[in-house]
């Protein structure tokens, strides 16, 4: 059963994912040249994967809290424990442009999806690739638009967080604007690693406190560090407390 309702699954997320493309591009088309940092496109591909994950019969996601409608240029950090977390996070209320690896950029439909919405493809390792990354994050922030990054570089195989690497914590101290911290759970049963077959899920995002960056310099990036992940830790936890009183 849980085969069948996984294709199922994936049928609905492709279904998802081209009829939102082709809304993209009609849209890419009309607004050619005139939409630099692609707002409207990136949150149709971001609905689009909300679509998908309620067609998901295993998946229960929801949004915490009441987050901000709008945000201004910041740094968005998240934990990572699947890639169910995109779903998850795409409810959020607001367009921000994600860094992820240049492979998912070449999926069919999903991948065309992230090149229209004007996402930051970045080659693990490549150092080109890389200063073209945070070049790319440099300009949207400059603009007002702020950008997603996971900084444990993969998906966690346990509940524990991964170590941090400091790239968006550098990126944002060098441009003077705030971390966002997101905290994700449930979502590591929603699509294990290795594994292609959705599963049960019960999970939810929730926005903390931005934290500035103000007066900060190089040597504050492991303070920060350390402050974004006890952020995340406590939601988290919270968002446990939660889930167990939901099954009451």
């Amino acid at each position: 059963m849980r085969t069948l309702l996984s294709i199922w699954g994936w049928l609905m997320v492709t279904l998802s994912a081209i009829i939102g493309f082709l809304i993209q591009l009609v849209l890419f088309i009309l607004t050619l040249g005139l939409a630099r940092d692609r707002i409207l496109i990136g949150r149709v591909f971001r609905l689009s994967a909300v679509v998908s994950s309620r067609l998901i019969p295993f998946w229960h996601f929801r949004v915490v809290g009441e987050p901000p409608k709008k945000i201004g240029p910041m740094v968005v950090v998240s934990n990572h424990c699947s890639h169910a977390d995109s779903f998850l996070i795409s409810g959020l209320p607001w367009e921000m442009k994600w860094l992820g690896k240049s492979g998912l950029f070449n999926i069919p439909f999903v991948g065309w999806s992230m090149r229209l919405s004007g996402d930051i493809p970045i080659v693990r390792g490549d150092r080109a690739s890389i200063e073209a990354a945070v070049d790319q994050c440099r300009a949207y922030l400059s603009r007002g638009v702020p950008v997603i990054i996971f900084p444990e570089g993969t998906r966690s195989e346990t509940e524990d967080l991964l170590p941090f690497k400091d790239g968006a914590f550098r990126l944002a101290i060098e441009e003077g604007v705030p971390i966002m911290p997101v905290a994700v759970e449930g979502t590591r049963t929603a699509l294990a690693k290795h594994d292609w077959r959705f599963d049960y899920s019960r999970a939810r995002v929730t926005v903390g406190s931005p934290i500035s960056t103000s007066g900060m310099t190089e040597e504050d990036i492991d303070s920060l560090m350390d402050q974004t992940r006890a952020a995340i830790l406590a939601s988290r936890a919270k968002i446990r407390v939660l889930l167990e009183a939901e099954k009451t």
